[in-house]
């Protein structure tokens, strides 16, 4: 078990200990009832007195998520990650093995929530609004008249037939791009992970949205970077503030979600968009725009992606199509210039020696003829879905429970009046069958949050009614399930 201690920066040793322990805790990688490392052990690992050891123990214990007993040591609490498997054997050893995963939020909470009768815990779209009997037909066809296809390799950048055809889609944006200028990979996870592993090294300062996408605070931690926070408002995130930041902590890299911010549903400004770009041709850094949500708009197109204000190629644009079109066949693009690109496909190279043909092969002609119509019917059901919530949340909800209204995407960012305490809220709903998002994943380093993600896509229309009124009513129970713990602020 790796931690990272930073010795000369603000915070405190102990509580460095004790955010990265906590994280891997709240994450399931330290499961209930796994002892931890004796204090005698652990400072010897990190090389750090007993006494800050036992303080980030202590912190630990008073947020209830170990439980420390004398002579008998430090154990995970019960009601801290999720439950063991049943497995008997006695597997403390595995603690002894070194990894470098200081948190797995998205692994955690996506991969093993219990099932649940209202899932809003999803950033997705209901299976029956994809067209995937389409694209599995294209499958077939394509193996019956080429089999050939699945006995070669392809490029590691990606099939060039299917890269033209993103790229024209791209240029349909606002984007002047090639499909030299592109690479394919599993999904927009595959393309973040890439950029970290390629430019972003222990102690590298990535500056995130606050709050920002779980996956994404995943991966930049994994790489021990230094993770910097911004605040945003109705504009996106605050330049302002970063710009201020960056003169302390100059930056290597700026991760953003320009456009139907994941969580929060805030779309940035043009005018944001462009001091973007020039602060990072400034401090010579590089802006990763992942953009999964921007053909799903309501009303009217968002601004231009970044990389249309990029001149200099200091922007890395990532476009899913995983979501709108096939999760299954985890197809995204990046767009990138000069020897960035270079060093991305030589890193994809290293990975899995190029995304599988089959199914870049099964979405190119859905692409090149549907997408456009296809995407015009989502836009639809998704815009009613999203009224029928808000008239759910309107009628139902308590009165100090607040939201913004989102222009697009997939996601309500609910505030908790401050009597709700989301870890009390996250049990009760758990065991009444309805899941979401708890705020406090989508931070770097901060365990509580008072806001939680719903996404309104996913469930069919009666369950979204159904769950947010189950829901609604949770909340207000708040004010008197939890007497005994304060209000979260």
């Amino acid at each position: 078990m790796h931690i990272e201690l930073s010795r000369h920066s603000s915070t405190k040793l102990y509580s460095q200990i004790a955010v990265t322990l906590g994280d891997r805790i709240r994450s399931g990688l330290l499961t209930p009832g796994t002892k931890l490392p004796s204090v005698r052990n652990l400072s010897a690992q990190l090389s750090v007195s007993q006494v800050t050891v036992s303080k980030a123990y202590a912190e630990l214990e008073s947020e209830g998520l170990i439980a420390c007993s004398q002579g008998k040591g430090c154990y995970v609490s019960a009601g801290a990650g999720k439950d063991q498997t049943g497995d008997e054997a006695d597997l403390s050893w595995q603690l002894s093995l070194m990894d470098y995963l200081p948190r797995a939020q998205l692994w955690h909470h996506f991969n093993h929530v219990l099932p649940a009768r209202y899932q809003f815990h999803k950033a997705a779209i209901q299976e029956e609004l994809l067209p995937t009997r389409e694209i599995v037909a294209n499958a077939y066809k394509m193996l019956s008249d080429d089999p050939a296809l699945m006995a070669n390799y392809g490029s590691f950048s990606g099939d060039f037939g299917l890269r033209k055809a993103l790229a024209s889609v791209l240029n349909g944006s606002g984007m002047s791009v090639t499909a030299e200028n592109l690479l394919i990979t599993s999904g927009a996870q595959q393309g973040i992970d890439l950029v970290a592993r390629t430019f972003v090294g222990p102690g590298d300062v990535v500056y995130m949205e606050a709050p920002s996408y779980t996956g994404a605070i995943d991966v930049f931690a994994s790489r021990g970077a230094k993770i910097i926070m911004v605040p945003m408002d109705e504009e996106g995130m605050r330049v302002d503030m970063l710009t201020k930041l960056c003169d302390l902590n100059p930056p290597k890299l700026i991760y953003c979600i320009p456009a139907f911010h994941n969580p929060t549903g805030v779309t940035m400004s043009v005018r944001r968009r462009r001091q973007l770009v020039d602060l990072a041709q400034s401090y010579h850094c590089l802006i990763v725009e992942d953009d999964p949500f921007s053909s799903l708009y309501f009303n009217e197109p968002p601004p231009h992606p970044i990389k249309c204000h990029d001149q200099a190629g200091h922007v890395i644009y990532i476009r899913s199509y995983s979501k709108t079109l096939a999760p299954g066949c985890r197809i995204a693009c990046m767009a990138a210039h000069g020897s960035v690109l270079s060093r991305l496909i030589a890193a994809k190279s290293t990975t899995d020696l190029g995304s599988p043909m089959m199914t870049q092969k099964a979405l190119q002609p859905f692409i090149e003829t549907r997408l456009e119509q296809h995407m015009e019917q989502l836009r639809t059901v998704l815009r009613r879905r999203l009224q029928l919530a808000l008239t759910v949340l309107r009628k139902h909800a308590p009165a100090e429970l607040s939201w913004n209204v989102p222009e697009g995407g997939l996601n309500l960012w609910l505030k908790l009046p401050a009597y709700a305490d989301p870890v009390s809220l996250e049990r009760r709903a758990e065991q009444a069958g309805v899941s979401f998002l708890p705020g406090g994943v989508c931070y770097a380093g901060e365990a509580d949050s008072r806001h939680i993600r719903v996404s309104f896509t996913y469930p069919a229309e009666d369950k979204l009614q159904e769950g947010l009124k189950l829901l609604c009513s949770l909340i207000a129970e708040s004010r008197t399930a939890s007497p005994e713990r304060k209000p979260v602020l």
